[in-house]
């Protein structure tokens, strides 16, 4: 699988990296419902079958139990280990709600928690999983505590998950941005004019998160399938799930599917390969909740979509717009 060089640091990460937000699994407040532990393990160990050499998870999902997940699926594996990148910065409570806690010491336990939790001695790329709120001075406090962090051995690369480009400047301004973890898909594009050419220029590196917009652009999904998630699913209620935009979105996954039947690919991939194709996108992190999942999406990384197909789905937003 091609390898692209993630920001200023010394890491080659796959063009697709495995997700681990759904094996967290539910009793949180963005669980996806229940999950089995061997099927993600089995998910985990067939994406790096098939070349993957990172994984992305966070310390609130499934209140640690990600982590954990992953510690034992490397521990079951065989192969080369690939890289383990991780977030900080959001707490819960005994009801699994989440809150953001960007100060130093909370930061420090954190870290030694994940730790812990994957059974690693470093973490190679540590992150602020959400900003604080916009003229916070906690986040100069979060972002040098991770600069402290990775000057003490403790992690390897240091990024941001969420930022705008004036929350990317401050901390910039305390120490360099390996990378920068944005919300990506044809679903969600709001990254595009301003924060995906910023990274661009300054040499962030870019890994964006659901680009198949939380497992909507699988071509796995319809409406009864929507209507049936479980009450646990944090999607149940989300907007793109439901209407009026549902019937917009489906419109775009049978776009996908006409596509994706021309190259033999699923609807997944190509909506993997379209995040990919900006060239301010440095890898695409994609979940799988099983090994057959994995199967279906973990090849996007290969398939390269022309200016043609690019041109064809283009339309699909003036369409809708109009």
């Amino acid at each position: 699988m091609q390898t692209r060089k993630l920001g200023n640091s010394d890491l080659y990460i796959t063009v697709v990296g495995y997700g681990a937000w759904a094996i967290g699994g539910s009793g949180w407040q963005f669980g996806w419902g229940s999950q089995d532990d061997n099927d993600s393990i089995a998910a985990i160990h067939r994406s790096l079958q098939l070349g993957v050499n990172w994984i992305d998870t966070a310390a609130v999902y499934g209140l640690g139990h990600s982590e954990e997940v992953v510690a034992r699926a490397l521990k079951e594996g065989s192969g080369p280990k690939p890289y383990i990148f991780t977030k900080c910065g959001l707490h819960w409570d005994a009801t699994g709600q989440a809150k953001k806690i960007l100060n130093a010491s909370s930061i420090r336990a954190e870290v030694e928690y994940s730790l812990r939790r994957l059974s690693v001695d470093v973490i190679d790329l540590y992150q602020i999983h959400w900003p604080p709120d916009p003229d916070s001075p906690v986040l100069e406090e979060g972002w040098s505590t991770l600069a402290d962090l990775k000057r003490e051995g403790k992690v390897r690369w240091i990024g941001v998950s969420n930022f705008s480009v004036q929350q990317l400047r401050r901390a910039q301004a305390i120490a360099p941005v390996t990378s920068l973890q944005p919300r990506y898909s044809l679903v969600h594009r709001e990254v595009e004019d301003e924060i995906l050419p910023y990274c661009l220029n300054e040499g962030i590196g870019v890994i964006v998160y659901s680009p198949m917009a939380s497992g909507l652009l699988t071509g796995a999904m319809t409406r009864q399938r929507t209507a049936n998630l479980p009450e646990d699913d944090w999607r149940k209620t989300n907007p793109d799930f439901t209407e009026p935009d549902l019937t917009r979105n489906l419109l775009l996954i049978e776009r996908l599917r006409q596509l994706g039947r021309r190259h033999n690919r699923s609807v997944g991939e190509v909506a993997i390969a379209w995040a990919l194709q900006h060239r301010g996108v440095t890898g695409a992190i994609v979940g799988a909740r099983n090994a057959s999942q994995a199967e279906g999406v973990m090849r996007a990384g290969d398939l390269r979509l022309s200016n043609e197909a690019v041109n064809e789905i283009a339309p699909f937003f003036a369409e809708t717009a109009a």
